[in-house]
């Protein structure tokens, strides 16, 4: 009896996943990228309604050029909305992401993941420190481009350990960073768009490309 043939492009498909499983953490979720999405939309809001609540109708520029009493008046509120958002989004990106990784058979902590997990940590803690040194010393306009840069930089170096979406994201961040330096006066807006709108782009993008059935 012959042996049914073998069809080549099926192992090539086959080994491809096999090495993608081994040498990437393919169990990020597109819907972790949406809900943080919402998460950075929503805290950008409130910010601008704190903003004007403390300041009038232009509190963001009036916070450019406040004194360093008033500064230091509204950061604690600034920490605690940070704070809040990050917790919000990594409770999020956790939730799909474990739910992904399970249908996967793909463990969420393992030493890729860890892997994944410092390459992000390590930039986004040094620009958080950057940037609440930018703010304390009054260079409150470059607070905004300095977040999207640094987050546009830890996505990159994560880049290599995940989907290549990840790395067009980290690009997008930065462009987004450099440009808002350039308008200052813009930079609720331009965190807005860059980690709410950039966020729920990309997550639709991979969740049609990777999850959707």
């Amino acid at each position: 009896m012959m042996k049914p043939a073998v069809d080549p492009l099926a192992q090539l498909t086959e080994i491809r996943s096999i090495m993608e499983r081994s040498s990437r953490f393919i169990s990020l979720s597109g819907l972790s990228g949406v809900g943080a999405g919402v998460v950075a939309l929503a805290g950008s809001g409130l910010g601008h309604w704190y903003l004007n609540r403390e300041y009038g109708s232009l509190g963001y520029m009036r916070l450019l050029q406040s004194t360093p009493n008033e500064r230091e008046l509204v950061l604690p509120f600034l920490l605690l909305l940070s704070g809040g958002m990050i917790a919000a989004a990594l409770a999020v990106a956790t939730f799909f992401t474990a739910r992904r990784a399970r249908k996967a058979n793909q463990p969420l902590w393992s030493a890729l993941g860890r892997r994944l997990a410092i390459s992000l940590i390590i930039p986004l803690v040094a620009g958080g420190l950057f940037c609440l040194a930018l703010f304390l010393r009054g260079a409150v306009s470059l607070v905004v481009p300095g977040l999207l840069l640094f987050y546009g930089l830890a996505l990159l170096n994560a880049s290599k350990y995940t989907l290549d979406e990840i790395r067009l994201l980290g690009l997008t961040q930065i462009a987004l960073g450099l440009i808002s330096v350039l308008l200052p006066g813009s930079g609720l807006l331009f965190f807005a768009l860059g980690f709410g709108l950039g966020h729920i782009g990309y997550g639709l993008l991979m969740y049609n490309r990777y999850e959707r059935q």
